[in-house]
């Protein structure tokens, strides 16, 4: 029933550019200032930290509980995996982020694991491999590593749809996916999300996701260029290829959007920042993709117009004055 809002859809959507612009300022810029304010909740990967192999003799030991006992302990923020064998596990956890990672608080860290998991089993259900610091100087390499992976991502976007489209469009959809990078890093902040190497596989994804959605719609921009010659002003073009491709982008968003909400809902306490960030990220990808992404291309053309497309300069981002 919903979808029937958007066949044959004559919206103008461009009109709405200034809107969209005061939505999302709105949204970032505070997000932004508590962002440089209080910086992001990093996690121990990108911190450092105390790193804890432990292996469970009694089968009934798992993940959940021993994350159970530490926060019961009051060590929040740990990170527990399996380690090779089910009944090995490796814990990362740090009692004080803002204390320098020495020896001294590798004991302390260790003492305070096992003292945590000694009060919710017994000292015969497990044993404490061994115990080691995780410098600062390799979580700053992930975080180098991070950064880069997200630049390259975008260069490597401006690349393909350079080579696919033109430089134009590549630099449109650069644009509008760094608004949605910059939108979700706000939301983050205004959650106090920790900040992991999963929640950066999300941000990846996001990029990737935001970019398909835009790449239909320039797909479709493109096609309906070839088709005018030079008979429609651009901002109609940009108006009906939005029009046309909208319900396909509402269709997939919303089920791409279930099936993150499932995880956000079901999903435990170590996959809820990834479904956190994929949710707002599919929101703000579709957001973008509509109302972002198509007048920054419009406004691409006024600033360096192209032979193929007719604009109308020096009308901001109005439509054209009926003749």
């Amino acid at each position: 029933m919903m979808l029937r809002l958007f066949d044959n859809a004559q919206y103008n959507v461009m009109r709405h550019w200034r809107a969209a612009v005061i939505v999302t300022s709105v949204f970032v810029i505070p997000g932004l200032a508590l962002f440089g304010v209080h910086g992001l909740n990093t996690s121990i990967e990108f911190t450092g930290g105390t790193l804890i192999q432990v292996h469970a003799n009694d089968p009934a030991i798992n993940t959940a509980g021993i994350r159970a006992a530490l926060g019961a302990a009051g060590i929040t923020g740990a990170e527990i995996q399996t380690f090779g064998a089910p009944d090995e596990f490796v814990i990362r956890a740090r009692l004080d982020p803002r204390s320098e990672q020495t020896d001294a608080t590798t004991q302390e860290t260790r003492d305070a694991v096992r003292d945590a998991l000694n009060g919710a089993f017994s000292p015969e259900a497990f044993e404490v491999d061994r115990a080691e610091a995780v410098s600062p100087k390799v979580s700053g390499e992930l975080r180098e590593r991070a950064t880069l992976a997200l630049l390259l991502g975008l260069g490597a976007t401006f690349l393909v749809l350079w080579f696919r489209y033109e430089w134009r469009f590549g630099l449109a959809a650069v644009i509008a996916t760094v608004h949605d990078v910059i939108a979700t890093v706000a939301f983050v902040s205004y959650l106090n999300l920790e900040i992991s190497l999963v929640v950066v596989a999300a941000l990846l994804t996001l990029i990737g996701y935001s970019l398909n959605d835009t790449i239909v719609t320039f797909d479709r921009v493109r096609e309906n260029v070839k088709r005018s010659k030079r008979q429609d002003y651009f901002y109609d073009i940009l108006n009906r290829s939005i029009n046309e491709t909208l319900p396909r982008t509402v269709l997939t968003s919303g089920t791409t959007l279930s099936a993150v909400l499932a995880l956000l809902i079901l999903g435990g306490s170590v996959i809820r920042p990834f479904a956190w960030v994929m949710a707002f990220g599919i929101v703000v990808g579709t957001f973008s993709s509509i109302f972002i992404a198509s007048p920054v291309l419009l406004w691409v053309e006024r600033r360096w117009p192209s032979e193929d497309v007719k604009v109308v300069k020096g009308a901001g981002m109005s439509a054209p004055a009926p003749a």
